[in-house]
Order: structure tokens, then C-alpha cells, then sequence
């Protein structure tokens, strides 16, 4: 409400200070406000129309009343002026042109007071004082008039400035106030800024020596004065429109410019802004591209570290592995170094009394460096070698056989049971059938082998060289394989014997020669370059080999068989050499293994085939066909094999006549009645027979001619 009377005194450089008071007594609290700060002149409005008016009715009175008598008031309503003038006015003392005016304005429970230093309304307040109500009231109109008039300039002087032009503000007013709902407009606003309607009037009162209300009725002026009055009062009105027209004018203005200023940082703030968030999205790009090469690094890392830690690992077993691989080579060679025997040490006389005194029914074979005995040791069959007695048990022959025979073991080398070295005695184990050679070439009446049982041991035999020549911690060299020395045990399972000759390379090389100052062995077994130049390898057993296995095939002599056997393949009647004994020979399997056995053969050593990565995976494969005809044959033998219990424990043959003995075992009549003449003790248990009484057993009679028939 008091905003644009406020800019009014703005524009005219006039301070103005606003006080609020709250107080349920308006009156008193006006008064202390007056006497508090010594206010001399107060100036009172009427409020707006509505509540506070009907309200506070008669205000005016009670604050002029209440207010000290140093303080002179005016009370302007309805453009009517009321004036309580003060002490020093009525006792006419002079009033200070410099004194200070001022005004509150008060509403239903909040007054205002504006003190206002002019110098003007003083004096025209003083005017007003002395002349007459009717005159002082037209002075005052054109007081304010004045004001409005003023306040119009400075207005128009700032809309100058700011290049607008009041002549067109004004042209704006007049014709929104040619409208009379207009102008009432207007004439309220000026009426509620400025003015409080009042009725009453101050008179003097000579008892009481001073000013008291009362109600008094204004002369009605002419008909010319009130049109000249209200025609005043609408110019004023209309100024003050203007004036405020002007200022909300220009406070548009302002408010525009300072539109567009905040459009146009708001512009820039959000160009600022997309450039953050583009600069953020390269961030969080280069964040990301950052996240992805450090994950990558990551992983080369953890892969880096696995291989690493595989290539440690693998460092610590070949570690492992050659720290035991130097163990055991050290262990074997401290083995063949040292003193302490690998065997079982039989004495003399063990000897002596399991061969009977070397009997010569218990000889079994007779070579060129003793005798070979069939005898009992702690209950176990065994073959006992013994050497000449001219000192032979203490050569180097014997001590290499005992030293090397007492630290290797193969299933198909012939194993070292014990030995009593005092006197040159050597115990093996029993080999049931006997030697190759006496099987090929049928000596003492035995049995032919069969051609799967062949392939078999030609198989065994290289196996047994192989492992010869990759024994640790030296290799091994035979130096003297043939038929002879490789003996069969029971099922004809092959063994190599006769290892006394064997020589051991100081070097793990197998393609190492040793020089050897006399060449040993068996003629026509015996490797060619050897017999030159006295240099031995490994493929030197390799060309013994070779002819076992032409003599397996063939049931011939060495002498002279390579050039035989060549010239049958050549001409394509390898089957008219073949042993005809051996069954039915497979032919293809049985070219593929004449042909390897030429190339063991060949003269020159260089030209001979490895025993390891060429020979056994031949022979390998044609054991798989040997190994499925031998399962096709013991189908077949045990169909026509008798049973055991038709077979007589004395003659070990199918009986003819059996009949039960005293002991309760069967036996043929013939074989049971000859035992019975010279022996009373039974065949099976060495017991004594109670008697000699033989009870027929038809039943198993009838059996054995049903399986003849």
C-alpha cells in the first residue's frame, strides 16, 4: 500500500523509514511511537474502503487526542484537511523550516510512520494554519498539486533518459481514463494511497487553552469552486497515475533486460552444460578404455603367471626326474662296484649233495666252460652250472656272468638264483623244455613248435636284447645269442642264457663300438665287421638275431641260410623252406617277418635295422596274429585233450583197464599190478598199502570208451 508513495519520495530524494507497530490500542501505541522519537508533525490517512474502515471509525480522533500537544497533526479525507495544531503553534512560536514531517498510515492492527524532512510542506502546512478551512483546504490541493507536479517531471526525466517518451505515457493515461469505470479506478487507488476520511474538525477551546475535535460541517462552496476542486483532484489523480504508469514502465523495462540477461546466461549455462556432459562422456570413454587395457593387462598377467607357473613346475619335475635318474644310476653303479652280493650264497656242500656228487644221471647239458645239473635246492628244481675245476671260477668270464646276471631281471632272461663263487658254482632256474636248438631240430625225441609259438619267440628274444641294450647303468652286448643258448621253459616261454661273454659299454651311446682284442663267440653267429675289426655294438647282437630267427623259420643250420633264404623270395618258394613241422605257415605274415630278418642279417652294420624302433613293432604286430591262432589251437586241444581223471598216474596216459587200489586212487590194471610186484607202498601217497586187492571201476570205463569212440 505505501510502495508508491514510498518511490514518490525515492524520486525526491527524500529518506523514508517505514515502522510497523502491532498493538491491540492503536491509539496509545501512535502516541508512545510520537513521543519515542519526538516526531513534531503527523500526518493521517484514512484507510481503504471495507473492514479496517467500518472498523476503526473515528480513528483519526482518538489518535489526535492521544498524541502529545509538542506534535502537530493533519488528517487529510475525502480531500478535506483537519488540522490539530501544537503548543508552539497556538502560542504562535515560530516553526522551524527544517523540521521534519511525519505521516502514518495505519490499517486494522499495523500503522506506518514516515518521518519526512522538506521544507515546503512546512511552510505550506503553516499557510494552511492561518486562513480559513474552505482556503486552506484549496492551498493544500495545490500543495499536493504541486508535489504530484514535480514528481511528474522526475518521472519524465527518467523515461527521457531511458528513450521513452512521456508524451506517449500520458497520450496511454488519457485514454484509459476518458473511461469512467477508469478514472473511479484511479481516484480509489490516490484516495487509498493518500487520504483517511474523516469528519471532524479542531476548534479552539478557551477554557482549556487548546485544541479539542469536533464535527463541523464545511460552507457548500459555489457550483464554480466544487468543478474547479474536482477538477484539480482528477489532474492530481491522473499525475499520480502517470507517475506510477512510469515507474511500472520502467520497472518492465528492467524486468525485460534482466529477462534476457538470465535468457542468455541461462543459454550459456547450458552450453556449458552439453560441454560438461560431452567432456564427462569422453571420460567415462576413456575411463572405460582404460578399465578394458588394465582387464587386459590383468589377464596377460595372470596368464603370464600361469605359464610361469607351469614352466616351474615342469623345471622341478625334470629336476625331480634327474636328481632320481642320478640316484638310481649312482645306486646301480654302487651296486656293481660293491662287495655285497645281489644273490643267494649257497655253499659247496649244498652243491654236492643236491647233484649227488655231480652225478652223471642228473647232467643235462656239457659246454665248453663246464656242466649243467639237474637237482633239488630247498625244494625247488634247479639247474646248476658248474665250471671246470682249472681255476675258471676266479676268470673274468665268471665274475662278469655272476656280476651281471646278479643285478638284472627280465621275464625273458634266465634268472640267477644263487651261486657259491669259492668254486665256480652257478644255480639257475629249471627250463622244463630244454634249449631252442634241440626243440627246432627235434633232438631226444621232443615235440615240434608250432609256427604262432615261433613268431612268439622271436618276439620274446628281441624284447629280451632290447632291454640288454638299454640297461643303466652301461649297455649290455651278448655277444653270443643263438638257438642253443635260449632256453624254454613250460607253456615254450623263451629265455636268454648263457651271458658269460656279455660285454658292457662304458658309454650309453648304443651306437658306441667297443674294442675287443680277440673276437668271441659261435661261428656263423658271430657279426662280420666284428670278425675284421674287432669292434662291437650293439647291432653286432642285432645280426645274431637275424639268424635265429632265419633257423625259426626254416629248422636249418646257419651256415650259409641268408643266401638261402634270399633266394627262395626272390624265386617265390619261400614256402618249399619253410619248416612243414610248424602247421600251416601264414605266407604273407611269414614274408614280412623273412624279409626283416635278412635286413637284422646284413653284412654291413650300418645297414642292419634298430632293434627298438623298427624290429619290435614289427614283431608286436605279427605277435597279435600268432597270439589269436594260438587261442584258435588250445580251443581245438582242449576238445581232443582226455580228461585228467582218465589219464593213469603211473603211466600218465589214458587207461585201458581201470580199477581202484587200497589207497582209493585209479590206476590202469597193467601199471597198478607191476608197482604192486615190486613195491607195497602206494604210487600216489609213499604210503603202505593194507593190501593189494584191485576193485574194477566199470563206470569209469564206460566213459573213457565213450570219449574213444
Amino acid at each position: 500500500m505505501l510502495l508508491p508513495f514510498k518511490s514518490l519520495c525515492e524520486h525526491r530524494k527524500v529518506h523514508v523509514d517505514v515502522v510497523v507497530i502491532e498493538s491491540d490500542e492503536v491509539a496509545t501505541a501512535v502516541a508512545e511511537e510520537v513521543a519515542k522519537n519526538s516526531i513534531n508533525k503527523l500526518v493521517l490517512g484514512a484507510s481503504s474502503p471495507g473492514l479496517f474502515k467500518s472498523k476503526h471509525k473515528g480513528m483519526s480522533a482518538k489518535i489526535s487526542v492521544c498524541i502529545p500537544r509538542f506534535c502537530t497533526v493533519y488528517a487529510v479525507s475525502k480531500g478535506k484537511l483537519s488540522i490539530r495544531p501544537s503548543d508552539m503553534e497556538i502560542d504562535g512560536s515560530i516553526i522551524d523550516d527544517t523540521s521534519e514531517t511525519s505521516f502514518s498510515s495505519s490499517s486494522s492492527s499495523n500503522y506506518t510512520s514516515t518521518n519526512l524532512t522538506d521544507s515546503s510542506s512546512v511552510a505550506s502546512s503553516a499557510a494552511l494554519h492561518s486562513s480559513s478551512l474552505p482556503t486552506r483546504q484549496i492551498k493544500a490541493l495545490s500543495t499536493i498539486n504541486h508535489t504530484f507536479l514535480s514528481t511528474s517531471s522526475s518521472l519524465n526525466e527518467i523515461n527521457h533518459y531511458r528513450g521513452q517518451s512521456l508524451d506517449l505515457g500520458r497520450k496511454h493515461v488519457a485514454s484509459s481514463s476518458s473511461r469512467n469505470s477508469d478514472i473511479d479506478h484511479i481516484a480509489s487507488q490516490a484516495s487509498s494511497c493518500g487520504s483517511i476520511s474523516d469528519n471532524e474538525s479542531w476548534i479552539y477551546d478557551q477554557n482549556s487553552a487548546k485544541y479539542v475535535p469536533q464535527v463541523t460541517k464545511l460552507p457548500s462552496p459555489n457550483r464554480e469552486e466544487n468543478f474547479n476542486l474536482e477538477l484539480e483532484k482528477l489532474r492530481i489523480e491522473l499525475r499520480h497515475a502517470q507517475g506510477m504508469h512510469a515507474v511500472a514502465q520502467s520497472e518492465n523495462i528492467d524486468a525485460s533486460q534482466k529477462l534476457n540477461e538470465l535468457n542468455k546466461r541461462r543459454v550459456e549455462e547450458s552450453m556449458k552444460m552439453k560441454e560438461i556432459i560431452a567432456k564427462e562422456e569422453m571420460a567415462k570413454e576413456l575411463a572405460n578404455q582404460e578399465r578394458e587395457k588394465y582387464e587386459a593387462a590383468a589377464r596377460e598377467t595372470e596368464y603370464l603367471k600361469q605359464c610361469a607357473g607351469r614352466e616351474a613346475a615342469e623345471r622341478r619335475e625334470s629336476e625331480m626326474k634327474a636328481t632320481h635318474a642320478a640316484k638310481e644310476k649312482e645306486k646301480l653303479e654302487d651296486a656293481l662296484s660293491g662287495s655285497t652280493p645281489q644273490y643267494r650264497m649257497f655253499t659247496w656242500e649244498e652243491i654236492v649233495s643236491a647233484t649227488s656228487s655231480f652225478s652223471e644221471d642228473l647232467m643235462i647239458g656239457k659246454g665248453a666252460y663246464g656242466m649243467v645239473y639237474k637237482c633239488a635246492l630247498h625244494h625247488t628244481t634247479v639247474a646248476v652250472k658248474v665250471l671246470h675245476s682249472n681255476g675258471n671260477h676266479k676268470s673274468k668270464q665268471f665274475q662278469q656272468e655272476l656280476e651281471i646276471l646278479s643285478r638284472i631281471c627280465h621275464p625273458n632272461l634266465l634268472l640267477l638264483l644263487g651261486a657259491c663263487p669259492d668254486h665256480g658254482c652257478l644255480v639257475y632256474e629249471y627250463m622244463e623244455n630244454g634249449n631252442l636248438e634241440d626243440k627246432l631240430f627235434q633232438k631226444n625225441s621232443t615235440t615240434s613248435i608250432p609256427w604262432f609259438e615261433r613268431f612268439r619267440i622271436a618276439w620274446e628274444i628281441a624284447s629280451a636284447l632290447s632291454f640288454l641294450h638299454s640297461s643303466k647303468p652301461q649297455p649290455i652286448i651278448h655277444r653270443d645269442l643263438k638257438p642253443a643258448n635260449i632256453l624254454l621253459g613250460r607253456n615254450l616261454v623263451s629265455k636268454i642264457g648263457d651271458i658269460g661273454l656279455s660285454t658292457i659299454l662304458n658309454s650309453d651311446d648304443l651306437s658306441t663300438m667297443y674294442k675287443d682284442t680277440a673276437p668271441v663267440g659261435t661261428l656263423c653267429y658271430i657279426d662280420p665287421e666284428y670278425q675284421r675289426s674287432g669292434l662291437i655294438s650293439p647291432k653286432s647282437d642285432v645280426y645274431a638275431f637275424g639268424l635265429v630267427v632265419l633257423q625259426l623259420l626254416t629248422a636249418k643250420p646257419a651256415m650259409a641260410l641268408t643266401d638261402m633264404v634270399e633266394t627262395a623270395i626272390d624265386n617265390g618258394n619261400l614256402a618249399d623252406i619253410l619248416d612243414p613241422k610248424a602247421g600251416s605257415w601264414p605266407l604273407q605274415e611269414t614274408l614280412d617277418i623273412a624279409r626283416l630278418a635278412l635286413s637284422c642279417a646284413e653284412l654291413r652294420r650300418k645297414d642292419r635295422p634298430d632293434l627298438k624302433d623298427h624290429v619290435l613293432p614289427m614283431l608286436e604286430r605279427l605277435k597279435e596274429v600268432a597270439d589269436g591262432a594260438a587261442h584258435s589251437a588250445s580251443i581245438v586241444n582242449l576238445k581232443s585233450r582226455p580228461p585228467n581223471h582218465f589219464i593213469c598216474p603211473i603211466l600218465q596216459d589214458v587207461m585201458d583197464d581201470p580199477c581202484v587200489a587200497a589207497d582209493g586212487y585209479t590206476y590202469d590194471r597193467n601199471a597198478i599190478e607191476k608197482w604192486l610186484e615190486e613195491n607195497g607202498k602206494s604210487p600216489m601217497t609213499n604210503m603202505a598199502l593194507p593190501h593189494k586187492n584191485l576193485i574194477p571201476n566199470y563206470t569209469l570205463l564206460s566213459a573213457i570208451l565213450e570219449w574213444k569212440s
